[in-house]
């Protein structure tokens, strides 16, 4: 077992290293980001030339107010998504922690209760039926069947053997074999 535990030192060392590979990753992803974004400004925003008279002045400030128009509206366009997205998102929620909440399952309990008490239960004090659920079930007269009766009449073999003894002596002949 103490062959696998590592030492104190060893763990500090360890952690040392791990920490300065990681300090080097993270400054290097600040590098890459910032020469990035160098790129994407050079691409996207031209370098501003002002010109020098008042009408070229006036046509670059009309040209960037209607920039400023069409981002604001996107910007406007994407929040309104934004909002309305969070709102469904809220609303789900919600119905999800009401279904959560009303439909408990319950212990049940075993209850023992007389038809007439349970239709109390159910329809009210006001309501007083009684009801006798055997008087409407049906009468059934059983059929003895002839198949049934040859059944039963074979039952066990020793007494179908005592019973054939006076029929041509078919007890002596069991007898015999035995």
């Amino acid at each position: 077992m103490s062959e696998k535990k590592m030492s104190s030192s060893r763990k500090h060392h360890l952690k040392s290293l791990m920490l300065s590979i990681a300090k080097g990753i993270l400054e290097q992803e600040v590098k890459d980001r910032e020469v990035e974004r160098q790129r994407y400004m050079g691409e996207t925003c031209q370098p501003l030339s002002i010109p020098s008279g008042i009408q070229a002045l006036q046509e670059l400030c009309r040209e960037l107010h209607h920039k400023i128009d069409v981002t604001d509206e996107e910007r406007y366009d994407l929040e309104m998504k934004v909002n309305k997205s969070a709102k469904e998102i809220e609303d789900l929620n919600i119905k999800v922690i009401d279904l959560k909440g009303k439909f408990k399952k319950p212990t049940l309990r075993k209850v023992r209760m007389s038809a007439d008490a349970m239709l109390q239960a159910l329809l009210g004090s006001k309501h007083k039926v009684s009801l006798d659920l055997r008087a409407n079930l049906k009468q059934v007269k059983k059929e003895v069947k002839e198949e049934d009766k040859e059944l039963r009449d074979v039952g066990d073999w020793r007494k179908n053997v005592e019973d054939k003894a006076g029929m041509d002596g078919r007890k002596k002949m069991f007898e015999a074999e035995a």
